[in-house]
């Protein structure tokens, strides 16, 4: 079921949102050379607590993972896709990571993630991010009432791959707002003109994640985190949007 969300629960989700956008940025700012992304986790759980709000991924339990997530944010590195776990990894000099928040208040939900160089990128690990991020903006672009949901995936699928990356086809995007995953599934590859009709009132989470290599992915043995069967590095961008006036409006920012 596809939910149509009220002015009122918008409101809701807007607020969730903003913590959301400001608890990224908060911990984008601390992303340096010789942290743990144990220690990202500790900076962003604060700030959310402090803000009346739950962090949404702690305590999160998934079909096939034997434990619930144990964190509050996600910080995945280079080859982790997504769902990393922050411990006391260390950040290096060449790194990506992928900074992933949900927050929870007033029984709404709002969600969005962004990737962030440690230190120095390789040339091809710059061009990864941009593009990754870029395809973000051209999916959004296409979340307006009376598209496809396939519109937003085949955008995010054309700009990828005409730039010589992979989508990966295992994960996607989702409705999110009364829960953290709602109907509809938005994948990063589709047919234009096909999937359900959007309408406004939705409210999406849109989040291309995008391989330098192979779009094939597995599961980590810690049954959470999600990484590329190649070895090779990954990025990912996600904004939660709002479909209303015929255009798609993002929730997600300060």
């Amino acid at each position: 079921m596809i939910y149509i969300k009220t002015k009122k629960e918008i409101d809701f989700i807007r607020e969730s949102c903003k913590i959301v956008a400001e608890t990224l940025q908060l911990i984008k700012a601390n992303v340096r050379l010789g942290i743990t992304t144990k220690e990202l986790d500790r900076i962003a759980e604060d700030y959310i607590l402090s803000n009346g709000a739950q962090a949404a991924f702690k305590g999160y339990s998934q079909g096939g993972s034997s434990v619930d997530y144990p964190a509050s944010i996600c910080t995945s590195i280079d080859n982790e896709v997504v769902h990393g776990i922050p411990a006391d990894r260390v950040l290096k000099n060449g790194d990506i990571v992928s900074l992933d928040v949900g927050v929870y208040k007033n029984g709404y939900y709002g969600d969005a993630a962004l990737s962030v160089a440690v230190g120095e990128l390789s040339d091809e690990k710059k061009k990864l991010m941009e593009v990754t991020e870029k395809s973000l903006y051209f999916g959004i672009e296409e979340a307006v009432s009376g598209n496809h949901v396939h519109d937003i995936s085949h955008a995010v699928q054309l700009y990828v791959e005409s730039n010589g990356f992979s989508v990966v086809r295992d994960l996607c995007g989702h409705g999110v707002g009364k829960y953290l995953h709602e109907e509809p599934s938005i994948p990063n590859f589709g047919k234009k003109g096909t999937g359900a009709r959007l309408k406004n009132g939705m409210t999406l989470a849109i989040e291309p994640m995008v391989n330098l290599g192979s779009y094939k992915v597995k599961t980590g043995e810690d049954g959470w985190t999600i990484l590329t069967v190649d070895g090779m590095p990954s990025a990912h961008f996600e904004h939660t949007i709002l479909i209303s006036n015929n255009k798609a409006e993002i929730l997600s920012v300060c």
